[in-house]
């Protein structure tokens, strides 16, 4: 068994820059979160606010930041001892967030999503983090969903990527037959909605709810929007899923939030707050650079 890395090794892995970069002062992210919130407040918009927040930091990897998201939602100040909401709405915000950082995995990869997520564990009143979902339920695939699984997976990739989605399925799938499979599953399993009631930023949840930390359809291309936006350069894939948004809007039953959030207005709002959150972040990088 090999118990420690050859010191060659270990050195290599001390250079470039193998740490998350440093999160802005509270003060910084909290005025940026506050502000942004404010907004999404007043265009009834705080579950896509939410989502975007959640998926903005995690890609561009501050933890710190990603975790301190969650103390935002529940207290009136980051240094609060005690929550300024109920249990149940802060276990439904911090399944909402949670579930934002899982969805990103297919977008921004698994190692940010894993030291997003340690942060927010981290950071989790114990009250609440005994009350999230421990069990992985509809998410397990086995004979009897598999078919589901794909299905939903198929219906989403097909909303999203209309009318080019056949084409688009042939494209990838000649790159890598297995490629394509795994997109379809993991939409699937990951990024569309499970079947059940969809939650928002105003709800309560507890460790009872089946419910817990669903994400509706729109708000799945809000997570795709989110992360590819802060990622940068990866316009084809931002593009796809900004028009995923856009067709949002058809989908039955839509509440008022999502609604708004699929209209040529929302969708532009999500862009711009994502930006504005970014330059939060990314302005505390270049004046400590400079200095």
């Amino acid at each position: 068994m090999v118990k420690h890395l050859p010191a060659s090794v270990k050195q290599l892995l001390a250079l470039r820059n193998p740490h998350p970069l440093p999160s802005p002062p509270l003060s910084k992210v909290h005025d940026v979160l506050m502000k942004t919130h404010l907004d999404a407040r007043l265009r009834r918009a705080e579950t896509g606010w939410l989502v975007l927040a959640a998926c903005t930091l995690l890609t561009v990897n501050r933890p710190p930041c990603f975790g301190q998201l969650y103390r935002y939602v529940t207290r009136s100040d980051f240094n609060a001892d005690s929550r300024n909401v109920s249990l149940e709405a802060a276990v439904n915000r911090a399944a909402i967030i949670r579930e934002a950082a899982l969805k990103s995995t297919i977008f921004v990869g698994v190692p940010r999503v894993i030291l997003s997520l340690t942060a927010l564990h981290e950071i989790l009143d114990e009250d609440v983090k005994v009350s999230l979902r421990k069990e992985s339920t509809q998410r397990l695939a086995t004979s009897e969903n598999i078919e589901a699984t794909v299905a939903r997976g198929k219906a989403l990739w097909d909303s999203i990527y209309a009318p080019h989605a056949d084409k688009l399925h042939e494209k990838l799938g000649s790159y890598h037959p297995d490629f394509i499979a795994f997109i379809i599953q993991a939409y699937g399993t990951v990024l569309s909605p499970l079947p059940g009631v969809t939650k928002t930023f105003l709800d309560a949840s507890s460790i009872d709810d089946p419910n817990q930390g669903n994400l509706s359809r729109a708000l799945g291309s809000v997570v795709g929007i989110a992360c590819l936006r802060a990622e940068e350069r990866v316009v084809p894939q931002l593009t796809s899923h900004v028009f995923g948004l856009l067709k949002a809007r058809y989908v039955e039953n839509q509440n008022d939030g999502d609604r708004w959030l699929s209209s040529d207005e929302g969708t532009e709002w999500v862009i711009r707050t994502v930006d504005e959150i970014l330059d939060g972040v990314k302005d505390f990088d270049e004046h400590k650079a400079k200095l």
